[in-house]
Order: C-alpha cells, then sequence, then structure tokens
C-alpha cells in the first residue's frame, strides 16, 4: 500500500543535455540548466531567477503541496502542539557585564528576539533591539548578531533580508533609541569592538560569496574608508575574528579542513599590523585564547585529539609553547573558556560530552558531573574574565535544558533556567540509550535513542534515523520540543554518530572525510541494521534524514539500500556533488577540496567523488517517498542541487515515491527564521514521516 495513494502527476523538467568530461571519463547532464547564470545576482536579488527555472520551482511547490495536501489537518495540529510547548515569553537569564546585565526573550506571539538588559544592581529591564519590529512585513529577516560597546553607549547589530548570508551592519545609540547613519555591508556575523567603543572589526565577503578580509569601521565614516587588518587571498581558507573575554585582544581565525593559524588584533591600537601566533602548516589546527598574562592555545601539535598549551605573551612562537593540559588519545579537547582564576574544557569521549575545570594557578582540576547516558552539553555566555565562574547548558533527550552558574572554586551549581514546556512534559516517561553498531571493518557507530518507555522492541514501531557526518561537527543528543510529536505517536527516534564527526575524537572525522567518505554512508547503514536487528523497528519502517552534508549521506543511503527506508527528508542536501566540486566559481568549492577532495586535478578524488555522488548513481529501481527541500538564495548548497536530483529520479526510477521538492522562495540555508514559522516547516516534515509509515 502506498503512503501517498492519490498523488497527481508530478512536473516534469526538460532535458537539455550538456556534455561534459574529466580525467577520461565522459558523461551527460540533463539539468545542468536549472543552474543559472546569474546565480550570484539572484542571492542578492531573488528576482533575477530566469523565468522557466522560476516556473518549474513553482510548478514543484505546487505538486509537493498537492500531494501533502491529505496531511494539511494533521501538519496544523502538529504545529500547534509544537507550539505549545514553547514558551512564548522565553528569556534568556541575564548575563552581567559592568553596570548592566544583557539578555534576549521574546514576545508572546513574536517571531523573533529582543536584545535587553537591565541594571546589575536592579531596575527595569530595557528593549534595545526588538526583532519583530525590524523584521515588519519582510518575506525575510533574521537577527544574525548583536554586540554591545565596551561602554555600553551603543550596539552593533548585523541581519540578513534574503537569507543570503550577506548581512548588513548597523550600529544602535542606546541613550537615543535610534540607528546612527553607519552601514556596512556584505559583512559576516563577527563584530568585535575596540577597546575605546571607536569602532568595530568584522569580516568583509567578496563577490563569490567567500569571507576575504578583516576590516576595522569607525563610527561615523563610510564604509568606503575602512581600514583593512588582514587579508586572505586563498580561496581556499576562511577567516572569522573573534574578541578575547578579557577585551584586550581580537583573534583573527584563518582556517580551513587541513589547518589553521590565528592572527592576534591588540584592540587598543588595532591597526597595529596582527601577530601570527604560528604559521599554517597541513595538519595542524589550534585556536588562541588570552589569559592576561599569558596565551592559551588549544592544538593538535603531536596531539591528535587536542590538549592545552600556553605561551608568553610577547613572545607565543610555537618554540616556546609549554604542555599545561596534556594529550590522551581518545578525549577530544572541543572548547574551552579562559577566565583570571579558572581554565574550563569542553571534551568528549564515546559521543558522550565532559566538562573539566582546572585552576590555572594550582592546577588542580576537578570534572563536572552529569546523568543521563547520553546528552548534550555546551558553554553559555560569559562576559566578564574575572567572573568566578562559567555558565554552561545541559539536556538530554527527554530532559529540557538546563542554565547553570557554576562557581569553579566552591564547585557550587546553581540553576538559573529551566526550560519550561507549557504544555507539560514527564521526562519519566520517556527512555534514552545509547548504543554502538557493530561495522564491517570493526568499529562501533554511537546510536542516541529517545522512546516512550511502553515501546516494545519486537520490530514493530516506525523509526526516524537522523544523521549528519561531515566537518568534524557532532550532532549533539538534546532536546527537542518538537521532535515529541513523533515520539508521542509511537516512532523511535535516534540519531546515527557515524564517522565524520568527531563523537569518538578528532579520528572519527579523519575516518569520514575525502577518500574515507564512505565510511559515513556505511556506518549509517550499520546503525539502520543494528537497530532492526535489536527490534527498535524494522527494515521499510525507517524514515531517514539529514540536511545540507547530511543530505548527501540521504542521497547516498536511499541510492545504496531503498529497501531499508520507508521515506526520506533531505533537507536542503548537498546531492550534486560532483558538479559542485568541479565548479571552482561557487562560495564553498575551493575552501572544500581538502574535505572532500578536489575532483578538478586529483583523478582520484574524482574517482572517489563520481562513485557516491548521489546525483550521479540515481539508479533505474524503486525509491521510498522523498522529500526534497531548498532554499533560492542558499549560498552553502545551492537551490539547483536538489532540484536536479528531483528531476533526474523521476526520470530514472521503476517505482515507488513520490519524489517531493519543495523550495523556499524567501530564504536560504536555513528555512523560515521565525520561530512559529520554522515550526510550519518542522510540522510539514513531520506529517510526512508520519504518512510515509501510515500513521496519519
Amino acid at each position: 500500500m502506498t503512503a501517498f495513494p492519490d498523488a497527481p502527476e508530478p512536473p516534469r523538467a526538460d532535458r537539455r543535455p550538456v556534455q561534459r568530461s574529466a580525467h577520461g571519463v565522459a558523461w551527460t547532464d540533463d539539468y545542468l540548466w536549472l543552474r543559472a547564470e546569474n546565480w550570484e545576482e539572484v542571492l542578492r536579488d531573488p528576482a533575477a531567477l530566469a523565468p522557466d527555472i522560476r516556473a518549474l520551482l513553482e510548478a514543484e511547490n505546487a505538486y509537493a503541496d498537492g500531494v501533502l495536501a491529505p496531511t494539511k489537518p494533521l501538519q496544523e495540529t502538529l504545529a500547534a502542539e509544537m507550539r505549545a510547548r514553547l514558551q512564548e515569553d522565553d528569556s534568556e537569564p541575564p548575563q552581567a557585564d559592568g553596570p548592566w546585565a544583557y539578555f534576549t526573550r521574546y514576545r508572546p506571539g513574536g517571531q523573533h528576539r529582543l536584545v535587553c538588559r537591565r541594571p546589575r544592581a536592579g531596575g527595569d529591564d530595557q528593549t534595545l533591539l526588538d526583532g519583530d519590529a525590524l523584521a515588519g512585513d519582510k518575506a525575510f529577516f533574521s537577527l544574525e548578531a548583536a554586540a554591545h560597546s565596551p561602554d555600553h553607549a551603543r550596539l552593533a547589530w548585523a541581519a540578513d533580508d534574503l537569507g543570503s548570508e550577506l548581512l548588513t551592519i548597523r550600529v544602535r545609540d542606546l541613550a537615543a533609541g535610534a540607528d546612527l547613519g553607519d552601514r556596512v555591508v556584505n559583512a559576516g556575523e563577527d563584530i568585535v569592538w575596540t577597546r575605546d567603543s571607536a569602532g568595530f572589526l568584522y569580516v568583509e565577503l567578496d563577490e563569490q560569496h567567500r569571507p576575504f578580509r578583516v576590516m576595522l569601521h569607525r563610527l561615523g565614516t563610510d564604509q568606503s574608508e575602512d581600514a583593512e587588518i588582514f587579508a586572505e587571498r586563498d580561496p581556499a581558507w576562511f577567516i572569522g575574528v573573534g574578541g578575547a573575554l578579557n577585551g584586550l585582544t581580537a583573534m583573527i581565525d584563518v582556517h580551513g579542513h587541513d589547518g589553521s593559524e590565528t592572527h592576534v588584533v591588540d584592540l587598543a591600537d588595532p591597526t597595529r599590523p596582527p601577530r601570527l601566533v604560528a604559521p599554517r602548516r597541513p595538519g595542524h589546527f589550534y585556536d588562541v585564547l588570552d589569559g592576561g598574562d599569558r596565551f592559551l592555545i588549544r592544538t593538535n601539535r603531536q596531539a591528535r585529539d587536542f590538549k592545552i598549551v600556553e605561551a608568553p605573551r610577547d613572545a607565543p612562537e610555537e618554540a616556546n609553547w609549554r604542555d599545561v593540559v596534556a594529550h590522551r588519545d581518545g578525549c577530544y579537547l572541543i572548547d574551552a573558556v579562559v577566565l583570571a582564576r579558572h581554565l574550563a574544557l569542553l571534551a568528549r569521549e564515546d559521543s558522550r560530552p565532559r566538562l573539566i575545570v582546572i585552576d590555572r594557578e594550582t592546577g588542580d582540576r576537578h570534572d563536572v558531573a552529569f546523568d543521563e547516558a547520553t546528552y548534550a552539553l555546551g558553554f553559555d555566555t560569559v562576559y566578564e574574565f574575572d567572573s568566578p565562574g562559567i555558565r554552561f547548558a545541559w539536556s538530554s533527550m527527554a530532559r529540557p535544558e538546563e542554565v547553570y552558574d557554576y562557581d569553579c572554586a566552591t564547585r557550587a551549581r546553581t540553576l538559573v533556567k529551566r526550560q519550561v514546556v507549557p504544555s507539560g512534559h514527564d521526562s519519566g516517561r520517556y527512555v534514552t540509550r545509547l548504543l554502538f553498531a557493530p561495522t564491517a571493518d570493526g568499529e562501533t557507530v554511537p546510536v542516541s535513542v529517545l522512546m516512550r518507555r511502553e515501546v516494545v522492541c519486537d520490530g514493530s514501531a516506525p523509526l526516524l534515523l537522523y544523521g549528519y557526518g561531515s566537518y568534524g561537527w557532532s550532532v549533539e543528543a538534546g532536546f527537542s520540543t518538537s521532535r515529541l510529536s513523533l515520539v508521542d505517536r509511537g516512532f523511535v527516534f535516534a540519531i546515527a554518530h557515524v564517522r565524520g564527526g568527531t563523537e569518538k575524537g578528532w579520528r572519527w572525522y579523519e575516518e569520514g572525510k575525502l577518500a574515507r567518505k564512505p565510511n559515513t554512508f556505511s556506518d549509517f547503514l550499520a546503525a539502520a541494521r543494528h537497530l532492526v536487528a535489536a527490534g527498535y523497528t524494522s527494515a521499510g519502517r525507517i524514515v531517514a534524514q539529514g540536511g545540507s552534508a547530511g543530505g548527501l549521506l540521504m542521497g547516498v543511503v536511499v541510492n545504496d539500500a531503498p529497501d531499508l527506508f520507508a521515506g526520506i527528508v533531505a533537507d536542503v542536501p548537498f546531492v550534486d556533488a560532483l558538479a559542485t566540486m568541479m565548479d571552482e566559481t561557487l562560495p564553498l568549492t575551493p575552501p572544500e577540496w581538502l574535505e572532500w577532495g578536489d575532483p578538478v586535478r586529483d583523478p582520484a578524488a574524482f574517482t572517489t567523488i563520481r562513485g557516491y555522488s548521489p546525483y550521479d548513481n540515481v539508479r533505474a529501481q524503486a525509491y521510498p517517498p522523498i522529500l526534497a527541500l531548498g532554499g533560492l538564495t542558499d549560498p552553502r548548497v545551492a537551490y539547483w542541487e536538489p532540484a536536479k536530483w528531483a528531476a533526474k529520479l523521476r526520470a530514472t526510477m521503476t517505482g515507488g515515491g513520490p519524489v517531493l521538492l519543495h523550495t523556499d522562495m524567501d530564504a536560504g540555508h536555513g528555512g523560515k527564521p521565525g520561530r512559529f514559522d520554522h515550526l510550519t516547516e518542522v510540522a510539514r516534515n513531520a506529517a510526512f514521516a508520519l504518512a510515509c509509515c501510515h500513521r496519519l
């Protein structure tokens, strides 16, 4: 019985064959025409999209809406219950900085954040920036960053009006409650104020949408007068800039997929040439923290899972590095916060996070303990270097997020916020487990599981299996209110922590990139089959979901094992991998050759990528229902990737389906930015999953 029995006839994209060749191999691309020749212009002006491409995307949207029309009442029910789990006036716990404590909040019914502060000594809240008012009736608006000046007189803020991640930075006079005349365009989200509060550093993007230099903007001047502080001319490297907690320096982070380097800017004299700490070299990653009298550096030099070293402030070169926290294989150091008296480390072992606190003077160290078999843990904002402690957020897949202030000396843990679920939530009704799925090459893949306590592992339950597995990015096993809508309807929810992430350390990442990228895909299938063997579900009852690079994962596994899956949700999927990695004009292609391989110059990389690229490996076989999602102004995974994939699937498959394509014509990589608008997208995906498993 098909999940969508009355699906209408789908749109058929024209075949306009283009012959391509490389490394002695020739092939035909029938749908290359969907890549707009003026794609850079479309990122800045979506109305510039060619009429024939727009017509097809709109026809695809109408078709997807038509097929999903029977689920519309369910979508509305799901969105309503997801919204009922959100605290409409949610707010962050304020964090002190000098005479003020800063925080963000929402108003009831509001879609966007409000940036606020209150006097540290007590008093009325002040709304510094109203995201709802700024959004107005715009089709897209996302407040990406807000940074207050050291003298607390101004707020620099960055927003995206198109979804293309080309931000505009403005500056608000907090006494007047109005923006100054300053306007910085084509910027990234990084903003670091100078010590005199008279200007700020930011990252400028070039015409190919690549971050290529750090600029200094002085208040009251035109952007054309901004000073170049650092420039990176090699498109294979990304750059960012972040301020030190003590306010003395900014760190320019130059990073790629095979190394990094840091340049230190003196925020009291920002036009002085930045100081290079250690020049980049293949395989060496490091980042620098300003510890006041010395620098602390997280590095993988002779330490695969990273260690902490220190260096004199006036001589931070590698020759002067001295170990502070030794390397231990399998204990991956993810992040660090340095305070005047303590160092806090976030680490991970076998997919479980750890929090380690070290006294900087004595070297004494201790772990902060947590319950649950699998959980998410991360640092939260601290503004003051002299703070007695850190702030962290913890949650599990069953327990809502809790935010704590932790005194590093007394070890007192103070709860400052517990996530409220207004419609009610009983963590005791759910079970979380951490499984390990064996692979053919002798590895074990961590799998985090959430389900209702009454679910019986007899193979009858439907299961949603999520995966990503790229760039060293770990999928955290944290709390999600929207996820409960599936779990409360009998689904098991699972995360496959496949190679390509760092859930089992840096080795786990290295074994899921370049020539070893296929490990990511086989790991996901091993996790799915282990869940079947353990009775959590059965073959044909699994809905797989992944986005971006996780969408590539979806495309590969559905090509390789379509019978395992009841459905596929591929969100902004990187499915035209070969063509994208051969197109040097695209924003992310040159930087990502060290992640995926360079198929233009390297025949072996060409063969590897061509061997798994989902678009290039669509087969004459039956496919399960597929929901592919794109964004017209997405600068990371272009809209044409899911569009080409959907067209080729329909032209090639021998049965099954349907294949649905929905392109958000007013958004980019992250979809709709408003918190309630976003829930409508999540509800649509959940309704699709339920329909695939005949759970309407």
